[in-house]
Order: structure tokens, then C-alpha cells, then sequence
């Protein structure tokens, strides 16, 4: 069963990336289900699958219902591109796939899945840990952040809502780390964020935003810790 599904993820990922130029994809958007590349991406995903599966027709019917429903994904993500965000129909696209992969190797090697599973204190200790560290904590560091207002600088405005999502990469990331117990990893973090904003902060020269950027730093970083602290202290007393 694994060895199924690792070979037509597989599949899936070499046609639909590495075997895909970008020329391909700008034709597809452009003529849509008129395009002779669309249904070449098909007959590559087709051949991907049977060299990886040894020419072994056994599975010719799982092949068959996840091209041509790759065939119908793709094409009605082209038809929704104009009207909706392209990143919200990539992540739909990919998980259609995907789940048609999963359904496919079902077929073929019933699998069960149980729900207490997911259910396990130390499973759901750990989705807790990351849901505080991504919106729970943002909402905390901006509210402990308030009583600093910055005059903006329209010269050097950054991307919008930047800040809070590099705070919540930068706060799963330490928690990971901490997980793994890769503590060193932690500092390398730290340095790479310090030479970072080394550079943004010297040409300020601007003292409250040096220190501005400092406090937060450090408040995201130990609110990092102490969760990954809490972590390990819950989970060997369950």
C-alpha cells in the first residue's frame, strides 16, 4: 500500500513540476481546454505513472480515473483563475489531487483510518502548542506591542501583514526545533534574523526602532521557548 502511494505521489509531483515548464502553463491558462499542451501534461503524468509502476497494467484502472480527473482539476482551475486567487486554487488543486491518489490506492489496498488516533493527549498537545505559537500569539505580541507606535515610513513600507507571518514561521520554527531538541539551531536562527535586520536598522539609525524590533524579537523568541518548555513538561506527565 505504501510503496503504491509513494510511487503515484511520486508520479504526480515529477508531471506536475518538474516535468511542466512554465511555458506550458502560461499556454494552458491562455487557450484553456483548447491548449494541445494541457493534454500533453496528461499523456506525461500517464507515462510517469506506468514507468514507475514497472509497466505493470494491474493498476490501468486507477491510472486511468486519476488522469482524467487530473484531466477535469486542471481544467477547472484554469476556468476559476480569473475570478479567484491563484494561490487559494493552487493549494485546491493539489489537495483534489491528492485525495484522488489516496482514494486510488484505497481501491486497491483498503487502509483504516482511526479517529482516536488523532484524539491522543500528546497529538493534541502538540496542535495546541501550534495554534498558540501562529494566530494566538500574534494577536498577543500585537497587543503587548501597542503601547510602541512607530511613525510610518512610506519610503520603506513593507508587504502587508509581513511581520505577523514571519513572526509565526519564526515561532514554529523554534518550536520544532525545540521538539527535535536542536537547540544550537535556535542561535543559528537568531544570527540569521540579527544579519538581516542589521542592515535595515543602520540605515534607519533610528533608536526606538532598534529597540522596537528588539523587544519583539525577544518576545516571540521566549514565547517560543517557554511553549516548547510547557511541551515537554505536559507531555511526560501524560
Amino acid at each position: 500500500m505504501t510503496a503504491l502511494a509513494l510511487k503515484l505521489l511520486l508520479a504526480h509531483l515529477l508531471g506536475d513540476f518538474l516535468l511542466q515548464p512554465d511555458s506550458w502553463v502560461a499556454q494552458k491558462r491562455q487557450k484553456k481546454h483548447r491548449s494541445p499542451l494541457l493534454y500533453a501534461h496528461i499523456a506525461i503524468h500517464f507515462f510517469v505513472m506506468l514507468a514507475l509502476l514497472g509497466f505493470n497494467f494491474t493498476y490501468w484502472l486507477g491510472m486511468l480515473i486519476i488522469v482524467v480527473t487530473h484531466y477535469f482539476i486542471d481544467l477547472l482551475k484554469l476556468h476559476l483563475e480569473e475570478h479567484y486567487h491563484k494561490g487559494k486554487l493552487f493549494i485546491f488543486d493539489q489537495v483534489a489531487h491528492i485525495l484522488v491518489i489516496a482514494a486510488v490506492t484505497y481501491s486497491y489496498h483498503a487502509f483504516t483510518i482511526e479517529p482516536g488516533e488523532f484524539l491522543q493527549p500528546v497529538v493534541l498537545l502538540f496542535i495546541t502548542c501550534i495554534v498558540f505559537l501562529g494566530p494566538v500569539a500574534a494577536i498577543i505580541m500585537r497587543l503587548l506591542m501597542n503601547r510602541w507606535v512607530l511613525p510610518e515610513d512610506k519610503e520603506n513600507e513593507s508587504l502587508p501583514q509581513a511581520g505577523k507571518y514571519i513572526g509565526i514561521l519564526e515561532r514554529l520554527l523554534v518550536f520544532t526545533f525545540i521538539v527535535i531538541q536542536q537547540w544550537p539551531a535556535i542561535g543559528w536562527l537568531i544570527a540569521a534574523k540579527s544579519i538581516l535586520r542589521f542592515s535595515d536598522l543602520t540605515r534607519a539609525k533610528d533608536r526606538k526602532l532598534t529597540e522596537y524590533v528588539l523587544i519583539g524579537t525577544l518576545l516571540s523568541f521566549s514565547l517560543s521557548i517557554v511553549t516548547g518548555l510547557i511541551y515537554f513538561y505536559v507531555r511526560n506527565s501524560i
